[in-house]
């Protein structure tokens, strides 16, 4: 054969191998970049109507993206939920990981890690996986977190300039690399300057939001109110982060994400297993053409389906990316209108702060479905908040908690904040979102609260939950 002749024929045989390579770039150039924006104990966005806060930089992704009106996350405190997040796992099923401030073991990988492995470049400001140790590793990407702002609208605000900090982030990114980037704002946590509310042209009487079992002390309006500052807060940091990426021309090949970690902190929310505590607010806007702008979904999300999500959208597969057995189901489909959501999910919680004797924690697993929801206390003995002489310190201190500990045992305020609690409760959230009339007491519900036990500890038995 003449050398003319083998050349034709190498390059033949090497065409087919180099467009494959050449199309495997090109597809992973092609890889939307992912923008994880998670507030630190917000329960509230004007999305879903409260009036006593402005969060319009929430409200556009859920207008031009999708709102979830059932994202639940499965365990109301910080580090285990941010665990969930990043493993794709439920709580039990995370050993150490799911308490409050634990050592994160080593044996679980961070999709952050993964995605990190397969070619994104990643990266978080502010509040990333915690608190605890995680061994030195980072789970949540690089930390970019070094410029300050001068001012903050409030005292008690976190002086990280976390849209800053992102322009940085987005200056180190090389060019040929889809983005990860975690903006873990440290708002609305405590504590709060007191009455920044109205200092800011917040009205007591503009209040739209109360829980009956509080009480009406003015201290807890403010409280509120001072609250509902630093939401705003999270949200403005959020625009501009918008703004950064679309003046990069990439905010069309970026999801966003926006959400929280768990319900905000006061008595019988952050920490506990009731609605207002796990149920998260949650959008996603993805202007590529999969997430039709306005759309709502009504159906039950779980924080385990991130990880998942994640990696589909980075075309991982779980196969190859190395993670223990994820629990989670993907989103894609929900953004892609092929689903509407889980129809049952599971919470719950298993040690959160010290109060207790000898740290116990005071476990709870629950089970949402359709209208109800089912929780089993396993140490009903335990005082949910800590122990009255530690001064229930599972729950944050505040106004709120001052104004509420005025009142007796008997009373709604002291019970449904910080009473024992029975070994089974069932609400009807429908009827009763503050989660106050226990219907697991009345006889009519029996056959109701045993088929959800049931399905519960069968589910629970099934993820290999220590507790079953």
């Amino acid at each position: 054969m003449s050398p003319a002749a083998m050349s034709k024929m190498t390059v033949k045989l090497l065409l087919p191998a180099f467009l494959c390579v050449l199309g495997q770039g090109l597809a992973a150039a092609e890889r939307p970049n992912i923008l994880f924006a998670i507030a630190d104990d917000m329960s509230h966005a004007g999305a879903y109507g409260y009036k006593f806060l402005h969060t319009p930089h929430f409200d556009r992704v859920a207008k031009e993206g999708i709102l979830f009106n059932r994202a639940y996350t499965p365990s109301s405190k910080c580090a285990p939920s941010r665990s969930v997040i990043i493993t794709g796992r439920n709580p039990w099923q995370l050993e150490a990981a799911a308490n409050h401030q634990p050592f994160f073991p080593g044996k679980f990988k961070s999709v952050v890690e993964e995605l990190g492995e397969h070619g994104y470049f990643t990266g978080f400001t502010g509040k990333g996986w915690g608190p605890g140790v995680s061994g030195g590793r980072n789970l949540t990407g690089k930390d970019f977190s070094s410029l300050k702002v001068k001012k903050t609208p409030a005292g008690g605000i976190n002086k990280i300039d976390y849209a800053g900090n992102f322009d940085l982030f987005l200056k180190d990114k090389p060019k040929e690399k889809p983005f990860f980037f975690w903006y873990g704002c440290k708002e609305p946590h405590r504590g709060y300057e007191f009455k920044s509310g109205v200092k800011s042209g917040k009205k007591l009487s503009d209040l739209d939001f109360l829980p009956s079992f509080w009480g009406g002390d003015e201290a807890i309006r403010h409280d509120i109110l001072d609250y509902a500052v630093e939401v705003e807060y999270f949200d403005t940091h959020l625009g501009r982060i918008l703004k950064s990426i679309e003046a990069a021309g990439e905010l069309d090949n970026t999801l966003v994400i926006a959400t929280s970690d768990n319900g905000m902190p006061f008595p019988r929310f952050k920490g506990h297993p009731y609605e207002h505590s796990m149920h998260m607010p949650l959008a996603a806007m993805w202007k590529n053409g999969i997430i039709k702008p306005g759309r709502q979904c009504n159906g039950f999300v779980s924080f385990i389906d991130y990880a998942p999500t994640f990696l589909e959208v980075a075309r991982v597969t779980e196969k190859k990316s190395g993670m223990a057995a994820i629990q989670g189901k993907s989103l894609f489909d929900i953004f892609a209108n092929k689903s509407t959501g889980r129809d049952m999910l599971l919470t719950g919680r298993e040690r959160n702060d010290i109060g207790r004797p000898h740290d116990r924690g005071y476990p709870v697993r629950s089970l949402h479905q359709g209208q109800y929801v089912y929780m089993h206390n396993f140490e009903p003995d335990r005082w949910p908040c800590g122990n009255p002489e530690t001064g229930y310190r599972d729950t944050d201190a505040s106004p709120t908690k001052k104004a509420t500990l005025v009142h007796k045992p008997g009373t709604p305020e002291y019970d449904k904040s910080y009473g024992k609690r029975p070994q089974q409760e069932l609400y009807d959230l429908e009827k009763d979102p503050e989660c106050v009339n226990n219907l697991a007491a009345t006889a009519e519900h029996d056959d109701l609260k045993e088929q959800m036990q049931a399905t519960l500890f069968a589910e629970l038995k099934k993820q290999g939950d220590p507790r079953m």
